[in-house]
């Protein structure tokens, strides 16, 4: 019986970069099968495999930040979600959100262009924000993870040139949780 040899790293990285190769080739197939199937349709019949996504902008974009702990963050906004390998078109985009712990409160900022003031709705539960706006076809929903608990009944929020600008004091540490008793 033959020894059997112990794999190097070069085995092992020649194995990983033709893995990721077979992986884009596929892609690369799919994408191309895709594109003659809609090539062969009637423009008609394109948009209406377009399931409703017509006339619509796509917006999707990210960016990158480094956390405390010193590792990168990558935030994605927009209405292009990846659900998987393929993109998946909502009707609601999701703003880019920015969160700033300043001692006794918490200021959020959110790009939400497009939308009329009193079209938008804040709500917050525990340390979470929900912002949803809408006007027309534009739509806008996030949830913000806050650092903090909050007391949402001292909210200050503003709204101009579609920025979004919210602040909201932390609870005090010695302030007690509204809520109903459960028997």
């Amino acid at each position: 019986m033959p020894e059997r040899r112990r794999k190097s790293i070069f085995d092992m990285l020649d194995e990983m970069i033709n893995k990721m190769l077979r992986e884009v080739w596929e892609e690369l197939d799919e994408f191309a099968m895709e594109s003659r199937r809609f090539l062969e349709l009637p423009p008609d019949e394109v948009l209406k495999e377009r399931k409703g996504i017509v006339g619509k902008p796509l917006v999707y974009g990210f960016r990158i930040t480094i956390g405390p702990d010193g590792k990168p963050k990558i935030e994605e906004f927009g209405n292009v979600k990846r659900v998987g390998r393929r993109p998946q078109i909502t009707e609601e985009a999701e703003p880019l959100v920015d969160v700033y712990d300043e001692g006794e409160k918490i200021r959020v900022v959110a790009e939400i262009p497009g939308v009329e003031k009193d079209k938008i709705k804040l709500k917050a539960i525990g340390r979470k924000l929900i912002i949803r706006a809408s006007n027309g076809d534009r739509k806008y929903y996030k949830e913000v993870e806050l650092p903090d608990e909050v007391d949402i009944k001292k909210a200050k929020a503003r709204y101009k040139n579609g920025v979004l600008e919210v602040e909201i004091p932390k609870k005090e540490s010695g302030e007690e949780e509204v809520g109903i008793q459960v028997e």
